[in-house]
């Protein structure tokens, strides 16, 4: 065979190749949530003058093509395999660190956007002068414990950022930082830690987040609902009222789902059940649908084991508790969050009678409006920092 037709051979099959990789792309089916990353995917761009000009398309049909790769998943578990061979600390953006620890890279934010998005809160609050705010900012694990880190490894501190949040937000609202709470100098840290439900030294030695995943424990949501509650001049409960349950040790989470590291252990996922049950009903919009109880026990049995917390990610969800008049703290409340209020939520249900929770990301409504239509006058935001730092949407809440 001469030079000639082994070069059509391999042009030949490059050719076809793309080809069916192109059939592949434009007939799978597409998904719109990613079990092996534990997320939502990229929708189908939308085409507008606009976002043409803006450059949206673009970036969007970037992260479509991207995000529905054939055999995306296979890709991602081969990239894995290679580097722990070459004994790599960091794969699809994760870093393997300490103590079995699994952190996602953090770098430095763009500080112009950033301040657009702390600003559309400023100018929610301007809009509704008469309405309580308070924001719980929580760190990542990252952020947390810089420490765990591998040698050498870079990431941009979360505490700069949290701090310059807070600053940029002014008088807007009150501003809980999770540094503060989470490390025991803020909020319940005061408290010695020989009383067992939170001092300092205590919240030091106890996990507040997964391992394996980007969300923060029971224990960590814990801190943050005792901070919260004093903010808002309210009794938290202690941790010797609530029985505490393990539901499953077997939790390998999305970190771990993204970096496909071998060799990691499984996390725990404990839930907080106070001796004095409050009973409650969860309505799901988007769904129509009305549940008793805060927990989807069915996602025990699958990969994303976090959405077990009111069974996943949801637009708009509302929880009546049955609550006495005088055993509530606040009648409504709403709260504009990301998934990390899903493990603070039944917290807070032993303390106001009405909770509406929008999820930002996907809720289309205007939110002022939702809050006149309910008459709700009492607001949580609560967003962990690396999705703060790139959350769009949150300029709806300019309007």
């Amino acid at each position: 065979m001469t030079a000639k037709w082994i070069n059509r051979i391999y042009i030949g099959g490059f050719l076809a190749l793309l080809a069916g990789m192109l059939l592949l792309f434009a007939f799978q089916p597409k998904t719109i949530f990613s079990e092996l990353e534990n997320r939502n995917l990229q929708g189908k761009p939308v085409l507008t003058w606009d976002r043409i000009r803006s450059q949206q398309y673009a970036k969007d049909a970037e992260l479509y093509v991207t995000d529905h790769f054939p055999f995306r998943g296979d890709f991602i578990a081969a990239k894995s395999m290679l580097e722990q061979l070459r004994q790599q600390k960091e794969n699809n953006g994760i870093f393997l660190g300490d103590d079995g620890y699994l952190f996602e890279k953090f770098e430095q934010p763009d500080y112009g956007e950033l301040g657009d998005y702390v600003d559309a809160m400023g100018q929610f609050g301007a809009n509704h002068p008469d309405a309580k705010l308070s924001f719980i900012l929580a760190p990542n694990s990252i952020g947390m414990y810089p420490d765990r880190l591998p040698w050498l490894a870079d990431a941009y501190p979360q505490k700069e950022v949290n701090a310059w949040i807070g600053e940029r937000l002014g008088n807007a609202m009150t501003f809980l930082d999770g540094f503060e709470f989470l490390s025991g100098e803020g909020g319940g840290g005061e408290r010695s830690s020989d009383e067992g439900d939170g001092g300092k030294s205590e919240i030091a030695e106890r996990p507040l987040y997964y391992r394996t995943d980007h969300h923060w424990t029971s224990y960590g949501a814990y801190q943050a609902y005792r901070a919260y509650a004093e903010s808002m001049g309210w009794e938290p409960l202690a941790e010797t009222d609530f029985l505490i349950r393990k539901v499953t040790d077997s939790f390998l989470g999305s970190y771990h789902t993204k970096s496909q590291f071998g060799g990691v252990s499984p996390d725990s996922i404990e839930i907080y059940e106070p001796k004095q049950s409050v009973a409650t009903k969860l309505y799901i919009a988007d769904t129509d649908e009305t549940r008793d109880g805060l927990y989807d026990e069915s996602f025990l049995g699958k990969k994303d084991k976090y959405s077990f917390f009111q069974g996943g990610v949801h637009a708009l969800v509302t929880v009546k508790s049955e609550l006495s008049e005088a055993d509530a703290d606040l009648g409504k409340l709403l709260v504009v969050k990301d998934s990390y209020a899903h493990s603070l939520l039944p917290f807070l249900t032993n303390h106001v009678g009405e909770i509406h929770m929008i999820d930002v990301r996907y809720y289309n409504g205007n939110i002022g409006d939702y809050m006149e239509q309910n008459g709700i006058g009492e607001v949580l935001f609560l967003f962990n920092t690396s999705t703060f730092v790139e959350e769009r949407n949150l300029l709806k809440l300019k309007y």
